[in-house]
């Protein structure tokens, strides 16, 4: 019989309007992770901007963080999921393409699934 991994779900609704809020989901994620605890950040609103490539690469860091590139490169490369609003990039016009590899396009059917199936939920 195998154990259940635990999982953590962030929906994350800010970008370069908030940067401390935008930087918590990615701090969380990756301490998450580092404790093998299944890490997800599901972006809406204004927080899809950190998928959209090259955004990142000049946001200011915010709470005395890191860098948020690094914090979503090392959020990636433990094992992270980023699921990004369909519908909210449509609305900013950002096309699926100018999406940072590792992230995926998500719907409210999907996040609603997921939040069920997480055993926590912060969002920012």
């Amino acid at each position: 019989m195998s154990e259940k991994q635990e999982k953590i779900l962030y929906i994350c609704t800010h970008a370069n309007d908030d940067p401390e809020k935008a930087h918590l989901p990615f701090v969380l994620g990756n301490a998450a992770l580092a404790t093998d605890i299944k890490a997800t950040v599901v972006l809406q609103s204004n927080g899809v901007y950190l998928a959209q490539k090259g955004f990142v690469d000049h946001m200011v860091s915010g709470g005395g963080f890191p860098p948020i590139k690094k914090l979503v490169a090392d959020f990636l490369e433990q094992g992270g999921e980023i699921k990004v609003c369909k519908p909210c990039i449509a609305e900013r016009n950002i096309d699926e393409s100018d999406l940072i590899d590792g992230a995926v396009t998500t719907a409210g059917g999907a996040l609603n699934i997921a939040a069920i199936e997480a055993d926590a939920i912060f969002t920012f």
